[in-house]
């Protein structure tokens, strides 16, 4: 008799979940202000400004943004389109 386990690896159907997630749900709440301000057409200076915080830890927020994204750099994408672009979909819904 078999006792009603899985014949799919537990592992595989993790991975399979996390695929699924959106992105956007990893970033922390000041990395979706920097994206919020980003997508307003900001620069990394006047996201410093406008959030009181040193342009290092914006270009930090901006880096971790675009790892939990999955954007790497890329010579065809500019990665900061492609973060406001998922940032301006998943605010519509």
């Amino acid at each position: 008799m078999h006792a009603g386990g899985t014949a799919v690896d537990p592992t595989v159907i993790n991975q399979m979940f996390k695929r699924r997630r959106n992105p956007l749900e990893e970033l922390t709440p000041r990395e979706r202000e920097v994206l919020s301000v980003m997508a307003e057409g900001h620069s990394n200076t006047a996201i410093a400004k406008r959030l009181f915080v040193s342009e290092a830890a914006v270009v930090k927020h901006v880096g971790n943004i675009m790892m939990k994204l999955d954007l790497p750099p890329n010579d065809d994408q500019n990665r900061r389109v492609a973060a406001v672009l998922a940032y301006l979909r998943d605010q519509q819904g």
